[in-house]
């Protein structure tokens, strides 16, 4: 397998891959490599933060001390912070890159947001567990969810009040799309999801009969006493559904631009049987999947942006707020979505504010730069409205691993150098510029390859 395809793969199923590794796969055969991706994922590895000190707190000690549930929430809001730095440092160091990958591609599928740190953390390893999984245990999985009950209002969802926020978004967002659907449908889906519920203090799924509508309904054209899981089961007969996630995957992991044989050879793959591994190995083993079209023509999501960043060169933030931050000057922060059609991704990523503040931030991570919040434009007034809002400081304390990147980019050539770092083709004015950077010590090479409009490409 040449060192172009592997790039493009080790991009799309990861967040890129280094010189010396990308060198040794050249050895080896896609089949191989695509194997060793799906090898080093196959078990989910679950990802928590340390809660014990929330554990203390009971309903009885809310009652005894009216400031116990302020601290009770403080402490939450700080642990829903840590849980956003593990998932980074998980993004940044797990060997488990492709379903690390694929947990992050659900999570802007199946979009939930939570607050308590008990929940959210039940629901983002729902993610990762599932990630390459069936996609139909996986729906049944997520509409169990606390976190998810509580999002869409399944929990207020009754026989006497029924409630379609659940229905509506399954039909629309995680399964059919606009369109494939009725009103009807989506009322008579709510009348069947009726009853869940989850335990408040461990987050398991509570099944309330009492709640639950029990008479006939007509979902999708068919007629029964149907419960929320044989709605589930009801519209992942429709081949739809097969087509609505794979043209999901394929703008995400492909291309922005569909090619219709393309998603109908997947179609092919993932209907009836909804294996996701299955799916994703059609996807990668594909020739169609390296075609020069679909390489360096995706926009780089901020927390892509990030976690190769540092694949490249490690960074310590001294505040990690600063990383949170980042997340929000960049426009996507992590466990916080938009809404519930989470972010947009594509051309949604980049602005006048954020191609900005994307081309400087290697300068301000890896170079200590101080940025002029003097200048005037979108960009330096929401940065100093940010710092104004949080009364920081204007810089950014980083400790890059120069070592670490000196250890593997010591003994590469320029030329290399740029292969790594640049998917996309380059125009003559970049051409021109790298050439005149050609002398510079590779500290400063990459820092400036980081700060090209091309590096925001894969």
């Amino acid at each position: 397998m040449n060192k172009k395809h592997i790039l493009h793969l080790y991009w799309r199923a990861g967040f890129g891959v280094l010189p010396k590794e990308s060198m040794e796969l050249e050895k080896q055969s896609k089949q191989f490599i695509v194997n060793d991706l799906f090898k080093k994922s196959l078990n989910a590895k679950p990802l928590s933060v340390d809660t014990s000190k929330l554990d203390t707190y009971t309903i009885e000690s809310f009652k005894e001390d009216k400031m116990a549930r302020q601290a009770f929430l403080n402490l939450n809001g700080e642990k829903f912070n840590e849980y956003n730095y593990a998932w980074i440092d998980r993004l940044n160091y797990s060997n488990q890159i492709l379903r690390e990958r694929m947990t992050l591609f659900w999570a802007n599928h199946f979009v939930c947001r939570d607050r308590n740190i008990y929940h959210l953390t039940l629901y983002n390893n729902a993610l990762r567990e599932n990630a390459l999984g069936n996609f139909r245990d996986f729906v049944k999985v997520i509409s169990k969810e606390a976190s998810m009950i509580k999002y869409l209002d399944t929990r207020k969802n009754s026989k006497r009040s029924p409630n379609e926020n659940f229905s509506r978004e399954l039909l629309e967002l995680f399964t059919l799309g606009v369109g494939n659907y009725s009103e009807q449908d989506i009322k008579e889906g709510a009348r069947a999801f009726t009853g869940y519920k989850y335990d408040e203090k461990d987050g398991s799924f509570i099944f309330n009969e009492k709640a639950h509508d029990g008479k006939n309904k007509t979902f999708l054209n068919k007629q029964g006493a149907f419960y929320g899981d044989d709605i589930i089961d009801i519209i992942l007969e429709q081949e739809q559904c097969a087509k609505f996630i794979c043209e999901k995957i394929y703008k995400y992991f492909v291309n922005d631009k569909l090619v219709d044989s393309h998603v109908s050879e997947m179609v092919a793959v993932f209907y009836p049987d909804y294996n996701i591994e299955t799916l994703m190995r059609y996807v990668f083993t594909s020739n169609w999947f390296y075609n020069d079209e679909n390489i360096g023509t995706k926009i780089k999501s901020p927390i892509e942006l990030l976690v190769g960043m540092n694949k490249v060169v490690p960074m310590e933030f001294k505040e990690k707020k600063d990383y949170l931050k980042i997340q929000k000057l960049l426009g996507q922060f992590l466990l916080d979505p938009p809404n519930v059609a989470g972010w947009k991704g594509g051309k949604g990523w980049i602005d006048t504010n954020s191609l900005m503040f994307r081309l400087k931030l290697p300068q301000l991570l890896l170079a200590n730069t101080v940025l002029d919040i003097k200048e005037k434009g979108e960009f330096t007034e929401s940065y100093k409205t940010l710092y104004k809002k949080t009364k920081t400081k204007s810089t950014i304390d980083v400790t890059p691993d120069w070592n670490y990147f000196k250890e593997n980019f010591e003994t590469i050539s320029f030329n290399q150098m740029k292969e790594n770092l640049i998917q996309c083709a380059l125009n003559d004015g970049t051409e021109i510029f790298l050439e005149s950077i050609n002398k510079y010590n590779k500290k400063d090479i990459v820092i400036q390859m980081m700060s090209l409009p091309e590096y925001q490409l894969c």
